[in-house]
């Protein structure tokens, strides 16, 4: 206790003691008037060096110091301070020890200014690397696996997937090499995580892409059970996306729920794409109430357009009309984000502003913006016309609630078009009143939607031939709107009806300068040039609408009917052949080759194409009468009796056919029933001459006691037919005197109307029945028709039907003469022989060929 000093109450430690001392050394309002301080302050008195005098080479020892000025002196204090007065030769010492780089005031005596050390020569080489050493190898080696994923990903970008698979392929094998290197070096703590990531996840991607689903699978599943990279849970919706596409639904939602619980709620935006991912897999499962769940809770999280188009196509499904009016409510109300196109409006005055505005009219933001809109409305428009018919009574009701609507939201522009997609609705349901009514609600209205509806009235009076109205519309449609290019196809279509082709042609030529993509457009002026004559012109026509149409039928038999026309059978076989991978069962179109290889020569080719039309339209009569005469010239009767049978079941009131069956019997020896043929041909048609006749004869041969019945019937109708022919020839006879005795003008107009043949066989005037221009497109079966009718330009291939023999000819000979002599048919030679040299054309194959395959497409 010696040693313990208690401290007496009066001196306790005061805390704040000292606290408002205040040392003078730190007092910096004086030190403006400082003289030494300010001394310090311009020359360097304050860095004087330490004052000891036992290193070598100080002030004691007289060592020369540098100054700043790059000369050295002698140390001239006893404190080692260089003298700071004058510097050699007289140049003024610099006011501080440091002087800025390649800069005095004065030059020294032989120095050059030298800022940056060029006079010194060039650098030394650098020293080269040493590629033998481990970590060389390994860095490049890196280099390689990066730049192979780089080539791989723009082989994909590119389309080539083979040549990015392999190179994702050869990136793995050499990141594989480079792990094993790392272990042999001792290195394996520092091995490239990152780098194998990148490699497994691009081979996995392109193995989805070249659709190898389960080696992807494999790849993912690889990175996803590695605990050492981050974040691999996620792949796991590219796993549910290769199982959906393998149509394997429940390991879809399961990987997707997965994926789900991995991300957390800070990314809701890819937890909303999950969901809606979800949404659509049980779409595809019939799951219409799961689906709403998903879909209903992204509309309430974060809304957009495709999801409550989804929303809107399960509740049809289901058939919920009040949820489905709520969706389309919800559907109408989502934000798009894009500005309004008033800002792209360019002002007048300020002509900075105007080339702004320039720039940004069509960038790849607006672009975006305007795709988005399109989608939008694709979306309503589609989402309006499905629920139109289900939310009311009928569906006019439930387009006109879709319209109110519609209304009162942003999308306002689209309620003009819902009511011409109402007016539409009408024509599919065959209601043309009420869709003509419909869009003669929209003459009084702005322009873009009046010229929309009078374009769709001008084709609704086109089609019920009332050409005066779709005239008068299509003028109104060009009125509003003189670029719309379906008004200009109308009025070109009006004027074509009233054989005014070349001012047609101006129209259409003009609907082509306003929209070169206008295929109706084209396609009529190539149907009018070819009116006109100028087939080259059409033909240019139409291998323009074939580029743009790489499949449509019906241009490619006009390039085969042009090439025809221009005499060019090869190119026209050609074209007809391409028309067949289109449309192979077409009937006519193989009709039409076998045609034109008849006209070839190539009989063989021929049949086979006849044949083939025959399997598909077995009621051609022109393709039966080509086969059985086809039989008949090779000496193959009993197979024609089957075709010439078939002809009498389509035309039974044609005796020729009836005649032919009973003459191929006759030439392959069955006499029997070629005669019960003539007997049941005579039953029908008694006044026959030619059935009477072989009857006759085949009773002679065959000493039947029927021949003299026969052969009384058969001068009874001689005489009848030759008091018949004297009564035409005196007709014929006093209708010449009265010619003779008329005036000349009369035989004029007698004569001016110019007979011609249709496709069809029946006679009419030319002019006086117009092309059927007013009804929609052909189909190639259709348009091929115009070669094959029964009209006067015949057949190539048939039988001659020539005079009869005489009653001694014996009607056993294996000649052609006895084949043709078998009938002569009253309506005059229906059919030839085949023929190897291809017929000319006339004037009635073109206006045949024109009047059932030149169809205008009416917009």
């Amino acid at each position: 206790m010696e040693n313990v000093h208690l401290v007496p109450e009066e001196e306790e430690d005061d805390l704040y003691t000292g606290y408002n001392d205040y040392n003078p050394t730190f007092d910096s309002e004086d030190l403006h008037n400082d003289v030494a301080f300010q001394q310090a302050v311009r020359t360097s008195h304050g860095r004087r060096p330490p004052m000891t005098a036992k290193y070598p080479g100080t002030a004691i020892g007289g060592r020369p110091i540098g100054t700043a000025y790059g000369s050295r002196i002698p140390v001239g204090t006893a404190m080692g301070r260089p003298m700071t007065g004058a510097v050699q030769d007289g140049a003024a010492r610099p006011m501080t020890a440091v002087r800025a780089a390649g800069y005095s005031s004065a030059i020294a005596r032989g120095s050059v200014f030298d800022p940056l050390g060029q006079s010194k020569g060039p650098a030394p080489p650098l020293e080269t690397k040493n590629e033998d050493t481990p970590e060389e190898k390994i860095k490049i080696l890196e280099k390689k696996v990066n730049d192979l994923i780089e080539e791989s990903c723009l082989a994909h970008a590119r389309g080539d997937l083979q040549l990015s698979l392999e190179k994702a392929k050869e990136a793995g094998r050499k990141e594989r090499a480079l792990v094993r290197q790392r272990e042999q070096t001792g290195t394996a703590d520092h091995i490239n995580l990152d780098l194998t990531y990148s490699v497994l996840f691009n081979l996995a991607n392109q193995y989805a892409s070249n659709d190898m689903y389960t080696e992807a699978l494999n790849t993912y599943q690889v990175i996803v059970k590695n605990k050492m990279f981050n974040n691999a849970g996620r792949l796991k919706v590219n796993m549910a996306n290769i199982y959906f596409k393998q149509k394997n639904y429940t390991k879809a939602i399961k990987f997707y729920r997965m994926a789900l619980d991995q991300i957390s709620n800070a990314h809701n935006a890819m937890r909303i794409k999950i969901m809606q991912n979800i949404g659509v897999v049980f779409i595809h499962m019939g799951q219409y109430s799961d689906a709403i769940t998903s879909f209903e809770y992204i509309m309430s999280e974060n809304p957009n357009i495709k999801t409550g188009f989804n929303l809107i196509l399960c509740y049809y499904a289901i058939g919920d009309r009040e949820r489905m009016k709520k969706a389309f409510q919800k559907l109408i109300c989502v934000p798009l984000g894009i500005d309004d196109d008033d800002k792209y409006i360019p002002p007048n005055d300020d002509p900075h502003a105007n080339m702004v505005i320039e720039a940004i009219k069509n960038d790849k933001l607006h672009q975006m913006e305007r795709e988005r809109k399109a989608l939008a409305e694709k979306y309503i428009m589609t989402s309006a016309k499905l629920i139109a018919p289900a939310i009311e009574s009928s569906f006019a009701a439930g387009f006109d609630w879709c319209v109110d609507m519609v209304k009162g939201s942003q999308y306002v522009e689209l309620a003009n078009d819902l009511e011409i997609n109402k007016a539409i609705t009408y024509l599919r349901q065959r209601d043309f009143k009420q869709a003509v009514e419909t869009l003669k609600m929209f003459e009084k209205k702005d322009s873009r939607v009046k010229s929309a509806a009078a374009t769709n009235l001008s084709f609704l009076y086109f089609l019920e031939k009332d050409f005066d109205q779709a005239d008068r519309y299509a003028e109104l449609a060009m009125s509003a709107d003189r670029y719309n290019p379906a008004a200009l196809v109308n009025k070109g279509n009006t004027v074509f009806v009233k054989e005014d082709h070349e001012k047609a042609a101006e129209f259409y030529k003009e609907a082509l300068r306003n929209d070169s993509s206008c295929t109706e457009a084209l396609y009529n002026l190539g149907l009018t040039y070819k009116r006109l004559g100028r087939l080259e012109e059409a033909l240019d026509c139409f291998l323009k609408l074939h580029a743009i149409l790489r499949n449509s039928a019906q241009v490619m038999y006009q390039l085969a009917n042009l090439y025809e026309m221009l005499e060019d059978p090869h190119q026209a076989i050609e074209w007809l052949m391409q028309l067949t991978s289109v449309t192979p069962t077409d009937a006519q179109v193989l009709a039409k080759l076998g045609d034109l290889y008849d006209n070839e020569g190539d009989k063989s080719q021929a049949f086979q194409y006849y044949y083939e039309s025959y399997r598909y339209f077995p009621s051609n009569i022109s393709v039966i009468e080509w086969l059985g005469a086809y039989y008949i010239d090779t000496q193959f009767c009993e197979k024609a009796i089957q075709y010439f049978e078939r002809a009498t079941l389509i035309q039974p009131t044609q005796v020729k056919w009836q005649l032919m069956v009973a003459s191929c019997y006759r030439r392959s020896g069955n006499y029997q029933k070629a005669l019960e043929t003539y007997k049941d041909i005579h039953r029908k048609f008694p006044e026959n001459v030619e059935c009477l006749r072989f009857l006759v004869r085949l009773c002679t041969d065959m000493g039947l006691k029927e021949v003299q019945d026969y052969a009384t019937k058969l001068k009874k109708v001689e005489k009848m037919k030759e008091i018949r022919e004297q009564r035409v020839r005196s007709g014929r006879d006093s209708s010449a005197r009265g010619r003779r005795e008329g005036s000349a003008g009369s035989d004029v107009d007698l004569l001016s109307g110019d007979v011609q043949l249709s496709a069809s066989g029946s006679a009419g005037f030319k002019g006086s029945s117009s092309s059927p221009i007013n009804t929609p497109p052909l189909r190639a079966s259709d348009s091929g028709q115009s070669n094959h009718g029964t009209s006067a330009k015949g057949e190539r291939l048939s039988v001659k039907l020539k005079t009869l023999p005489g009653s001694n000819e014996p009607y056993e000979a294996s000649t052609q003469q006895e084949i043709d002599a078998s009938y002569v048919d009253p309506l005059g030679p229906q059919m030839q022989r085949p023929k190897t040299a291809a017929r000319k054309r006339t004037e009635e194959d073109e206006f045949a060929d024109e009047e059932l395959g030149d169809d205008l497409l009416p917009e």
